[in-house]
């Protein structure tokens, strides 16, 4: 029984009933997630509510019930008790959390209950097959892109503290230096880097028009080295998932 409720609600590996019980969490998880659009307590929202909390609570006792197919673990025990604490079930647990502050008004996380709600969004996931490859990608590939990102922040610290130090001008409307706090200047590099540029803060002299010419010239090369990785690790994940997939067939 435990081995075909796992494969019920286990996303795309299912028919008839399985791709029902996928339509209907993917209907909760757009309930749950409608009333965020508004601020205004319109009426049907608890209703709303109610519904995506109750088959967010049946989802979660579910899945913690057939944590052990889900892991492959022999270890049936240390499958139960390690489920709770992996990041999608943090996520499901923190979803449900606003159901009670519906049952009881005086319910201590009554002043998050939206904030959490916000959280519903992630639950997408398991069922958008394309984001849950990315997100596999991002897990196999998590050493190369640890270091991609090392190297960003140290590069974003670098030309921040040598902005910092080089734009000494002062803003005419302010009185006070353009990047008055060394945050100033990292915010600044941070977007710079990533060729955003909000335009709020910006250099006026030579020395600092040059640093920031060149910043942005390296951040491109920066900004494309993680996009060139997940982008190979995501034709190569489809390529593993479609040789298992005719393995199975």
């Amino acid at each position: 029984m435990r081995e075909r409720i796992y494969w019920l609600i286990k996303p795309w590996h299912g028919k008839g009933y399985a791709r029902l019980y996928d339509l209907i969490m993917l209907v909760a998880i757009a309930m749950g997630i409608f009333p965020l659009m508004f601020r205004a307590h319109l009426d049907g929202f608890a209703f709303f509510n109610t519904f995506a909390g109750a088959c967010f609570v049946v989802d979660y006792i579910l899945r913690w019930g057939t944590a052990d197919y889900e892991s492959g673990s022999r270890n049936r025990l240390k499958a139960f008790l390690v489920y709770p604490f992996t990041p999608m079930a943090i996520v499901d647990l923190l979803s449900i959390l606003p159901l009670f502050h519906l049952i009881s008004p005086t319910f201590t996380v009554a002043r998050l209950s939206r904030l959490l709600m916000t959280l519903r969004v992630f639950k997408v996931i398991r069922y958008f097959e394309p984001l849950e490859i990315v997100l596999s990608v991002i897990r196999r590939q998590r050493k190369v892109l640890l270091t991609v990102l090392s190297l960003a922040v140290f590069y974003i610290f670098v030309t921040a503290l040598i902005m910092f130090n080089a734009e000494e001008d002062i803003n005419p409307e302010t009185g006070k230096y353009l990047f008055d706090t060394f945050f100033e200047a990292f915010y600044w590099s941070a977007c710079t880097l990533t060729t955003v540029g909000y335009g709020d803060l910006y250099p006026i002299s030579s020395i600092g028009r040059v640093i920031s010419i060149i910043s942005s010239m390296v951040g491109i090369a920066i900004v494309a080295l993680p996009s060139g990785i997940i982008t190979a690790g995501y034709m190569e994940e489809l390529r593993i998932r479609r040789e298992k997939d005719r393995k199975v067939g």
